[in-house]
């Protein structure tokens, strides 16, 4: 293929993805946000718990 016909495919294709993926776009509550649980603090405790025994052989 020449350089010309290769640009040319490839902004086809690209312009296609691009047309498809908006007509497929995920809706979003924007209420699940608000509704959403707040980050604990035991939450973070797990997860230095985990962290701490990734580092240890048992």
């Amino acid at each position: 293929m020449k350089d010309k016909q290769l640009d040319k495919l490839v902004k086809k294709v690209t312009g296609v993805a691009r047309t498809e993926k908006d007509k497929n776009k995920r809706f979003v509550d924007p209420t699940l946000e608000a509704t959403k649980r707040p980050e604990e603090a035991a939450d973070s405790d797990r997860q230095f718990l985990f962290k701490e025994m990734k580092k240890r052989e048992f």
